[in-house]
């Protein structure tokens, strides 16, 4: 397996390399049995490749791998790929059911690189075996009739179809052989008595155990069985059920009782007295969880009891008296772990933008909400909810998937950011919950146009003012953001005259300065108006509209003018300059 890992470090690295050279890269695949002989061909690697045997030659045709054997080498005269050393797939891939070689073929003329995979294929080639040669079983001669005795369980290295099938004993008197499959793991056999046993007339029975695998030609593995017929202790103990069946709270405080295993034996004295033991300690050994009381039967809680680790525990319980020699019985305790609600619920946000426009339509999918809860059933039943009045909803997608949408109108200008509390509540009693807070950021969109602050705009003027006066600077607000609220201005109109009126003053587009060009004489012009449009750089822009209303103020820059030489009564009349400002 090392090797493997080698090969695959060092066809990463080599792929990398070549694809950096602009080598072409390929794969092919083989398939062959192990055990081969050397020279057996694998394939036409020259025809796999498109190349004639009169190519070979000047290909550079080569193999390589990362192996300590070279297990190919290819034929450069027929383009055949062949084994080159013997391959054990069992060396090579222990325990694993699929087994490939992976090597590669560099052509340098045209530069590619092939990956090939070469399947290694099973064949029974290794016959079944016992962990020992001979197994000892004590029996009392009043052993009754369909007492069972678990056998050892023999071992394969081959697999699938290759792998222990059955297993048969040889023809004898007194026992039959019980074979047990469980599905996809190894079968396993029995020893069951037939007949009753009887020291005086034999005290040793020896069996022998055969293990058949499945392979076409059978391969065999034995093991010497001898049962030694013992006296005296005539009676096995017997458990009050065969299948016990308890429940149990998870997270159960250290201690708690389960269940009294109880055995009878029909023996007295010692041989009566029975003692219980666990059995059969394999991934799950039953004594990380629990405690049982040799001499009471009673078994109590010794370590944590998470449902989400283990929803249950078969137990194997063995049940044996004092005798000489002992006798047991054997039976199966079925632990059912009862979830309670001790993990709240768990909530993981996708967010699929950073930000919502604020002119977003409703349904607009915002965020992705998962909820998880390790808890089974009810406890792990869970509602999602966000809280409070804002305008998103959750919408279920599947199970505990959600969608967060737009569920209302948004405007930047009122609210430009949510937080939203969504809470996740489970179904379990007392129900646990959780929070976690989503930020939503609202962006602008134009949607206010520029608005002067007030309308219409009133202006007095001196006259006689000079040329390029600034009257007033305009100004505008705007709810928007950034190029959604710069203004900019230019006039639009006047009351009559608009060619006129751009003589007479000019609007700044970026300041808003009002800039009188020429300058005004009351006595010939005491009033006129124009219009002024601020617009904004939104896409699409918006505007509006305002009137500038100018008055022009009199100046005292005229002299007095004689209407008349005489008055009626003989005296001067003297007319003086009306200073009044005249009605507008």
């Amino acid at each position: 397996m090392a090797a493997r890992r080698q090969w695959d470090n060092i066809w990463s690295l080599l792929f990398s390399l070549l694809c950096l050279c602009e080598w072409s890269v390929a794969q092919i695949s083989y398939s062959i049995f192990e055990e081969v002989d050397k020279g057996a061909a694998v394939g036409n690697l020259a025809k796999d490749l498109n190349l004639s045997v009169q190519q070979l030659p000047s290909a550079g045709l080569q193999i390589t791998s990362g192996y300590k054997s070279s297990y190919f080498d290819i034929n450069l005269e027929s383009g055949v790929l062949f084994v080159s050393e013997r391959i054990d797939r069992e060396e090579l891939c222990p325990n694993t059911v699929k087994c490939s070689l992976n090597i590669e073929a560099i052509l340098s003329n045209p530069r590619s690189l092939h990956r090939i995979e070469v399947v290694i294929n099973d064949i029974n080639d290794n016959a079944p075996s016992f962990q020992e040669d001979i197994s000892t079983i004590d029996m009392s001669e009043s052993s009754y009739i369909g007492e069972r005795h678990p056998l050892p369980i023999a071992h394969d290295p081959d697999v699938g179809v290759n792998s222990v099938k059955t297993y048969k004993l040889n023809a004898n008197d007194y026992f039959s052989l019980d074979i047990q499959s469980t599905g996809d793991q190894s079968v396993s056999a029995e020893l069951v008595l037939q007949k009753a046993l009887d020291r005086e007339k034999q005290a040793v029975i020896e069996l022998t155990l055969t293990a058949i695998d499945g392979g076409k030609s059978p391969k065999t593995g034995t093991l010497q069985i001898h049962v030694n017929v013992l006296d005296v202790n005539d009676n096995s103990p017997v458990f009050s059920k065969s299948l016990y069946k308890v429940q149990v709270i998870e997270n159960a405080n250290i201690g708690t009782p389960l269940l009294t295993l109880t055995a009878s034996d029909l023996d007295d004295g010692i041989n009566g007295q029975v003692v219980y033991t666990f059995t059969e300690r394999g991934r799950l050994n039953p004594d990380d969880k629990f405690s049982l009381n040799n001499n009471t039967g009673e078994i109590t809680v010794r370590g944590n009891i998470d449902y989400e680790e283990n929803q249950a525990f078969e137990i194997r319980v063995q049940a044996r008296d004092r005798g000489t020699p002992p006798r047991s019985a054997h039976g199966k305790v079925l632990v059912e772990v009862i979830d309670v609600n001790d993990n709240a619920p768990e909530i993981s946000v996708s967010s699929i933008m950073s930000s919502v426009k604020e002119d977003a339509e409703i349904g607009t999918a915002v965020a992705m909400v998962t909820i998880t809860d390790q808890d089974g059933g009810k406890n792990g039943l869970t509602n999602c909810k966000i809280t409070g009045s804002v305008p998103f909803k959750l919408k279920s997608n599947y199970k505990n998937y959600y969608s967060l949408l737009v569920d209302g109108l948004l405007d930047r200008e009122t609210v430009s950011r949510y937080d939203l509390n969504i809470v996740a509540t489970d179904e379990g009693t007392p129900s646990l919950s959780s929070t976690t807070v989503i930020t939503i950021h609202v962006s602008d969109v134009n949607d206010n146009p520029p608005k002067f602050p007030n309308s219409p705009i009133t202006l007095y003027v001196k006259e006689n003012s000079p040329i390029g006066t600034t009257i007033h600077k305009l100004t505008t607000t705007d709810l928007d953001l950034n190029e959604n609220a710069k203004s900019m201005y230019h006039l639009i109109s006047s009351s009559s005259k608009t060619t006129q009126m751009a003589s007479m003053v000019t609007v700044n587009s970026e300041t808003g300065d009002i800039v009188s060009l020429q300058s005004f004489n009351y006595e010939e012009l005491k009033t006129f108006h124009f219009k002024v449009q601020a617009t904004d750089s939104g896409v699409p822009p918006l505007s509006s509209n305002v009137t500038v209303n100018i008055l022009i103020l009199d100046e005292n820059d005229n002299n007095p003018t004689i209407l008349a030489p005489y008055s009626e009564h003989g005296s001067v009349n003297i007319v003086q300059e009306d200073v009044a400002l005249r009605a507008f």
